[in-house]
């Protein structure tokens, strides 16, 4: 089974090139708003699938499930936001270098 996701035109500011040219670096404002966004389709898109799932609707509203319950965990890891030296390791999966290691 194959997910699509439906990129909303203003999502590209009217841009002809969306993907080709966007190398910026989200902040998380930013990345928290398009997961809310996301989110929010995400829903509608489920209730619809919901109020009108037949049977046999080959796994499509549980992969919706998935697809939501994932872009929420997101959402919660967006919001914690600060980096530290308690959590860098966890974040990146190795450990913080100290400042005296960084000029040896």
């Amino acid at each position: 089974m194959t997910l699509e996701v439906e990129m909303p035109e203003s999502m590209f500011d009217g841009r002809d090139t969306a993907d080709e040219e966007d190398y910026d670096l989200l902040t998380y404002s930013e990345a928290g708003i398009r997961l809310d966004q996301e989110i929010d389709r995400q829903r509608a898109r489920l209730a619809k699938l919901e109020s009108s799932a037949q049977p046999d609707d080959g796994g499509e509203v549980a992969a919706c499930r998935d697809r939501l319950a994932a872009l929420e965990q997101s959402r919660e890891r967006n919001s914690r936001r600060a980096i530290n030296d308690d959590n860098f390791e966890r974040f990146f999966g190795y450990p913080a270098a100290s400042a005296s290691d960084a000029f040896s």
